[in-house]
């Protein structure tokens, strides 16, 4: 009878503690994102978007009965797989972060993915990393992403262009998974849709002088030059190159080339260059403007799809009544989706009652969130246009 008894003790003591572990009093979320490196002048707005979510969910007092949630920010570099590897680790071993909001380039994001999220059961909310090839990555259904594809930016990318009435194009991208899987996802479609791609040529990050790609890209041709690159970096090395020997004065940008350093370092010399960048004129980027305030610039990109994956994580967590990422990877597509009241930017701590109350919830979000497939995004685009040195909105698609 006395072991019996311990042993109901020794069951209910562990039942406590797991049930307080589910329902820690503080939540830690890594924030990994390229702070150094080819996209650090993004960064600092993507994280103080998801941090807006994290802050508005304490706040609430309404996650797992109080708990606060607490940012935990690494650096991936966005571009060393190795460095952004042993930043994930710290977060998970050291850290003991409950998931991972990022990381952000398609590199470093597949390597935090194989080599720290699987091995440790970690969920991961990517707001940028967009590579097809990461839809068929293993997972065990803990990635998710609220960026689109690349193979739906490619289509995006050539409708476009076709509509312009564009019928041939050089390319150059930088030499990473990004940057090639968006290249090739665009030839294809490019190609499909009657256009000429003259030359797609890779570009390495970081060097000093690109001369050299501008001249096989100028010798190859086209009516203007996609630029597949970063903003930070080797994209704008060739923007520059381009514009000094006239080998091109019209461009395209897709996602990586768009940002506020693009205006600040070219100004009216881009002007008639366009580019799409993910966005949507939906309800709720209205409402994240409004929430955001000045707080930070919402115009970036990846603003609105930091805020959601953060907020997904957590009100996944409040729907599997857990912070463990095996009870609540399985919630992630049911908080995002219909059926259920929908949420909006500015409306989570009404969202983590409602589930509370077993209210079923769809969440909009920033970005119009809608998962699908294993965890991608179906995400729309912001199309802009370069006048007056200024990025201009010219549609969604």
């Amino acid at each position: 009878m006395k072991k019996l008894l311990l042993a109901g003790a020794a069951l209910t003591a562990l039942t406590a503690a797991a049930h307080a572990e589910s329902h820690a009093s503080e939540v830690k979320l890594g924030v990994i994102l390229g702070f150094t490196g080819p996209i650090e002048s993004l960064t600092q707005a993507m994280a103080a978007g998801a941090e807006l979510a994290m802050s508005e969910v304490t706040e609430s007092g309404a996650l797992l009965g109080g708990a606060k949630v607490t940012p935990v920010r690494a650096d991936s570099t966005c571009v060393d797989a190795g460095a952004a590897t042993a930043a994930a680790e710290r977060l998970v071993t050291a850290e003991g972060v409950k998931g991972i909001m990022g990381a952000d380039c398609s590199g470093v994001t597949g390597a935090v993915l194989t080599n720290v999220a699987v091995p440790n059961g970690m969920v991961m909310i990517s707001p940028s990393a967009t590579s097809p090839g990461l839809s068929e990555a293993e997972d065990n259904g803990l990635f998710f992403r609220t960026a689109p594809s690349d193979a739906r930016q490619g289509v995006v990318m050539t409708e476009g262009l076709i509509g312009m009435g564009v019928k041939s194009v050089a390319v150059t991208y930088t030499n990473n998974d990004y940057g090639k899987g968006l290249a090739d996802s665009f030839q294809q479609a490019f190609e499909a849709a009657g256009g000429e791609v003259t030359i797609s040529a890779a570009h390495e990050d970081g060097k000093a002088d690109y001369s050299a790609e501008v001249g096989a890209l100028a010798s190859a041709g086209g009516d203007l030059l996609v630029v597949a690159g970063y903003v930070d970096q080797g994209g704008a090395g060739i923007v520059r190159g381009s514009l000094d020997t006239g080998a091109f004065d019209r461009f395209h940008f897709p996602d990586g080339m768009i940002g506020a350093a693009l205006e600040e370092n070219f100004g009216s010399e881009l002007d008639g260059s366009t580019g799409q960048v993910p966005g949507t004129d939906s309800p709720g980027a209205a409402k994240f403007a409004e929430v955001v305030g000045d707080k930070f610039d919402v115009s970036g990109p990846y603003t609105g799809e930091s805020y959601d994956a953060a907020a997904l994580i957590l009100l996944a967590m409040q729907a599997a009544g857990s912070v463990e990422p095996g009870d609540y990877k399985s919630k992630v597509e049911m908080v995002a989706n219909a059926p259920g009241e929908k949420i909006y930017p500015g409306e989570l701590a009404k969202a983590l009652e409602l589930i509370a109350a077993g209210t079923d919830i769809d969440y909009v979000g920033a970005t119009d969130v809608e998962l699908i497939g294993p965890g991608e995004a179906s995400g729309s685009f912001r199309e802009i246009k370069f006048e007056g040195g200024k990025m201009t909105t010219t549609g969604y698609r």
